[in-house]
């Protein structure tokens, strides 16, 4: 396993590129992200929106140096079409999304008010729980939809879906749309924002993912920070 850091578990770039024994295992890993992240309550820290997007841009193989670096789809099957890679990859984020938030629907559902009496942990936020509630609450089932691009909420909106015994045809309806929409535009933005700009501009992405990480952190976090500190002074008022 090549060194690691612990601001590696920060750095989707780290998770995309992971090598064990000389095997890129990135592909695997990032299916493991993106079902943990929207199953597991646990998850809520890891990148979600700047992973997806990271890995569209690695989506297909390249040369290096006169070497072929594989893509993320060359882990699983080798496929000539650079959109039918990109077609694959997302595809196969859409149904890792999809199992997630099934499995986090049925904790929600099996669990009930245990979350909500539980004591806070590194890996658990009651006040993540309450404000993924209260969201959930307001726009009903296309919270589903609207959580998959908001960080934290994206974990817990299924487990509160169980928790209130949301329909079960209404919410895979829900789950299934919101996960291709998610995947399908991130990744494929990745991709061609990517292809675009080293085409017509000659800027290479790869040569700037900080920024690329620092920016989306921010577009996906600011809607967050803007709507509870809406919240906050709201109820400072009262």
């Amino acid at each position: 396993m090549t060194d690691f850091h612990w601001k590696n578990l920060l750095n989707p770039e780290y998770y995309i590129n992971l090598e064990i024994g000389g095997v890129h295992v990135g592909l695997w890993v990032v299916l493991f992200i993106i079902f943990a992240e929207t199953g597991l309550f646990a998850g809520f820290f890891l990148p979600g929106d700047s992973l997806l997007f990271l890995a569209g841009i690695y989506a297909t193989g390249y040369y290096q140096d006169g070497v072929y670096v594989p893509g993320l789809v060359d882990q699983m099957f080798h496929l000539d079409s650079a959109f039918l890679n990109v077609m694959a990859l997302s595809t196969f984020v859409a149904i890792a999304g999809i199992l997630g938030n099934i499995v986090g629907y049925w904790f929600g559902s099996k669990s009930g008010t245990y979350l909500y009496n539980r004591q806070d942990s590194f890996w658990f936020k009651k006040k993540y729980l309450i404000q993924s509630r209260d969201f959930f609450e307001k726009h009903g089932g296309r919270a589903i939809i609207f959580s998959r691009f908001l960080p934290i909420f994206r974990t817990f909106a299924p487990i509160v879906a169980g928790i209130v015994a949301m329909d079960k045809k209404k919410f895979m309806f829900y789950n299934v749309v919101s996960s291709f929409l998610w995947s399908f535009t991130l990744i494929f933005a990745g991709n061609y924002l990517y292809k675009y700009l080293k085409e017509s501009y000659q800027i290479d992405l790869k040569d700037h993912i900080e920024l690329i990480i620092i920016g989306l952190v921010g577009i996906t976090i600011i809607p967050v920070i803007y709507k509870f500190g809406k919240k906050t002074v709201t109820h400072s008022e009262e």
